[in-house]
């Protein structure tokens, strides 16, 4: 009789382990950090040339977590404040050991030289390293990159006018060359977001 207790009790034991086993990985589970929704919106191939004469193309970012933007250097409005932006978010995901690569098109590629656009980015506090600024195509190559891509307006400048029209978003995309997510580059920018968002990319390889 007591050993037929000692058997039940052991189940017992057992059960209650094998539940609260199921609960501690259950809540691990429903911890873990994703990217709540998340767009799924592919990149277009292209093909670029960066402000120190090298050509990036689409394949050439593959397997790479990297960020865009859409900018021209004689901007006199958003395009200052959204680049500064963009160095102060350079700063913070190198703090975090955010492996990351950061892609700025010109809308502008006629003024837009090579020289002229690696300046641009030295003068806000861009560092080179990881941050290519993109040239060598014409207008209407990067309006439909921008527009069928990124889901996002490009405009000529109005008559009697320089400026171009452009968004003003900072736009995250995976390994897998598809955007996930899209966020404000130039007021309130969500950097603590941002660099979140970067490392889980980097820890889940872009699912």
């Amino acid at each position: 009789m007591k050993s037929f207790r000692r058997r039940v009790r052991l189940k017992q034991v057992l059960l209650l382990a094998t539940f609260l086993l199921l609960i501690v990985i259950g809540s691990a589970c429903s911890s873990e950090k994703t990217i709540s929704d998340k767009l799924d919106w592919d990149v277009q191939k292209f093909e670029a040339t960066d402000q120190k004469g090298g050509a990036l193309s689409l394949a050439d970012l593959k397997g790479k977590v990297w960020i865009a933007d859409f900018i021209f250097t004689s901007c006199t409005s958003v395009c200052p404040p959204m680049t500064a932006n963009m160095a102060k978010l350079q700063k913070r995901l190198k703090e975090a050991n955010a492996s990351v690569d950061i892609v700025s098109f010109s809308v502008d590629p006629e003024r837009d030289t090579q020289s002229i656009r690696k300046k641009y980015i030295s003068a806000r506090g861009g560092d080179l390293s990881n941050w290519s600024f993109l040239g060598g195509y014409d207008f209407d190559y990067v309006k439909d990159l921008s527009e069928s891509s990124f889901k996002s307006a490009v405009e000529k400048p109005p008559e009697g006018s320089d400026q171009f029209t452009h968004g003003t978003r900072f736009f995250l995309v995976n390994q897998q060359g598809t955007i996930v997510k899209q966020y404000d580059g130039y007021s309130d920018v969500p950097y603590d977001k941002i660099v979140d968002h970067v490392k889980i990319l980097n820890s889940k390889g872009g699912e």
